[in-house]
């Protein structure tokens, strides 16, 4: 199995910044992409950002040039470093990893319980 652990959720003022991390405990498993998700009460859940087990990140267009998302593939972590937030922002961010066992088979995407970011105005 593969699981995930989220820390650095909390409330910011506008403008402020927050760190999330996300652990992945994945013993016999291969994690290939790994990225960050949020849902705002009423809304879809929405990729916020992914990166490669290779490097390269993708970004909403909502959060460009505000958040940077980098791994450490040696500890199966990755960060979301987000500044210059926005009320907008608020939402309950969830990690996840796509993963596939190393003696291989599908691919399957694996979640971590969610932790809230709240942002004033």
């Amino acid at each position: 199995q593969v699981h995930l652990v989220e820390s650095g959720g909390g409330l910011v003022q506008g403008g402020g910044s927050l760190r999330l991390s996300c652990a992945a405990s994945a013993t016999g498993f291969a994690i290939n992409r790994m990225g960050w998700y949020r849902q705002a009460p009423g809304k879809l859940r929405e990729l916020v950002a992914a990166v490669t087990i290779g490097g390269s990140p993708n970004y909403a267009d909502s959060v460009k040039g505000r958040f940077t998302i980098s791994r450490d593939n040696a500890k199966n972590t990755v960060y979301l470093q987000m500044n210059s937030l926005k009320p907008e922002d608020t939402a309950v961010y969830y990690c996840n990893a796509q993963a596939q066992r190393m003696i291989g088979g599908n691919e399957y995407a694996y979640w971590g319980q969610g932790t809230q970011v709240t942002v004033s105005s």
